[in-house]
């Protein structure tokens, strides 16, 4: 193949084409561990992210806990510690949750941090001065007991629509109906299980309605899915409402400059923990400057920067509305998109403790290796809002299948004769350069599907590369011509060519699959392999003796992994 024939996914970009990135996820809340209803999203974006760095750009991934609210201050109080040494222990914990899963953030950061405050007061500060905050009066429920005012989350009572008892602060499990929390009938702390009062209190609030014709601009912008879209302008049809932006003491978070008792409420400065995360990443990368990344006046076609935040549906309207909003006041530089993903069930069913599918990720991690997770994710991963199933005998169907019987097979099959036959050496040439060239080709197939979020259909398309190739070591059957002097030499060449195609296999799964494909390189005794690796095969060249990638499931170890949660 020559240079004018390699397809443009296989080049390695020259500095004036390659991308500068910035991918972040939600930040998961300080105060319980990851579990697979998390993983969907940190997957999918690591995915991407090696994904964009195999195409040669330069792309930064990082994220932050969720380190503040009530909530965190509450279970601190219980467990007689600070909040901070509570998040400091949480926050070890998920970074461990992550590495076991090949999720490798460029920094992780908490909210709770100096970058956060600054930018938080900084932000707020620009909301205010231009007349966006509004003060008002309001009534809310307050436990005099523990002397604070009660979320939502921390209220039941009789639904005031179907009278169902046990209902939450802010919506009925029974009817569905939405409602204010001071609305329930013989509402209840569940903190303290007093009846709460009613108190009045002044909070801040962001003025949202002044952003309807901005955010119908945006939303239409191309920087959301359809579905988003469609929910979100739901949403400004109904006319916004002032968003609540406060909570009063006490509380866990940063207190407001100027306004005594008063504290950013957690949805106003997690968000911003995406810019702290970066600016804190920044201060230990010279050749990286914040506000190129984040100041929308730094942003034109010679300077250009990307940013992309992987999210769930339940967020949206912080991330759809709010965000931008609170973005465009300050200066700040709006997402190029949104990527809002749905939820997970497990076998069909919403995350049960009692029915053993409420997986912890360290529970899953104790059982099975993480990329088989990574795989059956990345089989349904496609750029729609859906949610996504981990059907327990499907995985062990799907990874024992196309991981373990089509993608290792295939180089198990041609290892041993290179090895018995050939003192480990690959032949000089391939007998099939065509079948090579047709891998090579699919790259352009491959990466487009990676870069458009269809990883469901790239797996797809891998798994059928997989299959022609094990189709040919089927029809070539180098075991029978091993076994006849003159067929001998031919057997070299067809187990080259075997292993050329699993080595272009495991370029493309790469993303997906980075600790094996690390395996792969040592037993191919080749450098990491890159996308641009492709253009030519590995040939006249020793490798290692194979030692198994992938061990198959058994029914067993998903019993036990049931058992365990």
């Amino acid at each position: 193949m020559t240079a004018s024939q390699i397809p443009d996914s296989l080049a390695r970009k020259p500095d004036s084409l390659a991308r500068k990135i910035v991918v972040t996820c939600a930040l998961p809340y300080a105060n319980g561990p990851i579990h697979v209803g998390h993983l969907i999203e940190y997957i999918q974006a690591d995915i991407w992210v090696k994904h964009l760095r195999l195409q040669g750009h330069e792309c930064h991934f990082v994220c932050a806990d969720d380190a503040h609210g009530t909530p965190i201050m509450l279970k601190a109080q219980e467990r007689g510690l600070s909040p901070e040494a509570l998040i400091a222990e949480v926050k070890e914990e998920h970074t461990s949750s992550f590495t076991g899963f090949h999720i490798n953030f460029d920094h992780y950061h908490s909210t709770h941090s100096d970058e956060n405050k600054m930018l938080s007061e900084y932000i707020f500060k620009q909301l205010d001065e231009q007349g966006f905050i509004l003060t008002k009066a309001i009534e809310q429920l307050y436990d005099s007991e523990k002397g604070l005012f009660l979320a939502d989350r921390f209220v039941k009572g009789e639904c005031p629509k179907c009278h169902a008892s046990d209902q939450n602060g802010d919506n009925c499990d029974n009817c569905g109906a939405t409602y204010d929390a001071t609305d329930l009938i013989n509402p209840y702390s569940t903190l303290s299980n007093a009846k709460p009062i009613k108190k009045e209190t002044e909070q801040l609030y962001f003025n949202m309605a002044a952003f309807s014709d901005f955010l119908k601009d945006w939303i239409h912008s191309g920087s959301l899915q359809t579905e988003v879209a469609n929910k979100l302008n739901e949403w400004l049809e109904n006319g916004l409402e002032p968003w609540d932006i406060t909570r009063q003491e006490p509380y866990f978070g940063f207190p407001i400059p100027g306004y005594p008792g008063k504290y950013f409420y957690v949805w106003l400065d997690a968000p911003i923990g995406y810019m702290a995360s970066f600016k804190a990443y920044c201060e230990n990368q010279p050749h990286l400057t914040f506000e190129d990344y984040w100041r929308a006046d730094k942003q034109s076609p010679e300077t250009k920067t990307e940013l992309y935040h992987f999210i769930g549906k339940d967020i949206i309207n912080f991330h759809g509305l709010f965000w931008p909003s609170m973005l465009k006041t300050a200066g700040f530089r709006l997402p190029n998109k949104l990527f809002v993903h749905g939820f997970v069930t497990v076998n069909g069913e919403k995350m049960s403790k009692s029915k053993g599918t409420f997986i912890k990720a360290d529970t899953y991690l104790a059982e099975l290796p993480a990329e088989y997770l990574r795989y059956y994710f990345a089989c349904k991963i496609n750029p729609r809002v859906e949610d996504l199933d981990l059907n327990l005998e499907d995985f062990l169907q799907r990874v024992n299948s196309d991981l373990v019987g089509k993608y290792v097979n295939l180089a198990s099959r041609c290892a041993g004769f290179i090895h018995k036959k050939f003192d480990g050496t690959l032949a000089s040439a391939l007998p099939n350069p065509e079948l090579f060239e047709e891998f090579t080709q699919s790259a352009n197939t491959i990466a487009e599907l990676y870069e458009d979020h269809e990883i469901g259909k790239c797996m797809r398309e891998i798994m059928l590369l997989a299959d022609k190739a094990n189709q040919y070591i089927d029809q070539e059957a180098p075991w029978k011509r091993a076994k006849i002097d003159e067929e001998l030499p031919s057997v070299q060449g067809i187990c080259t060519q075997g292993l050329n195609l699993f080595r272009l296999l495991s370029i493309y799964l790469k993303p997906v699959l980075p600790e094996t494909v690390q395996k792969v390189e040592a037993f191919l005794a080749t450098p990491p392999l890159a996308w641009e690796d492709a253009q030519t095969p590995l040939l006249d060249h020793k490798i290692e003796p194979f030692k198994p990638l992938m061990q198959r499931i058994t029914p067993e170890q998903l019993a036990s992994l049931v058992a365990e949660t």
